[in-house]
């Protein structure tokens, strides 16, 4: 899936205009690296986005296509968060 699609599918970010421009900006990197919006992600994967003065790192647990809203934070966990 999609890096963009998955913030938005995993409500990380709420829309995918949003999160394809915070992809552009270059405040995402997946497992260390700057990535783009287009950047097909996996199960496994370490993404860390830059908001504000603080970064949320989290670890991709599933990739689902459609997910409910209170079944959307299972699809990721937390590994740091500095906000």
């Amino acid at each position: 899936m999609r890096l963009d699609k998955f913030l938005k599918v995993s409500r990380v970010i709420k829309r995918r205009s949003v999160a394809n421009d915070v992809c552009t900006a270059g405040r995402v990197q997946v497992n260390g690296r700057t990535a783009k919006p287009s950047v097909k992600l996996k199960t496994g994967d370490i993404v860390s986005i830059a908001f504000g003065n603080g970064v949320v790192t989290f670890k991709v647990l599933s990739i689902e296509q459609q997910v409910r809203k209170d079944e959307a934070s299972s699809m990721y966990e937390i590994i740091e968060d500095t906000l």
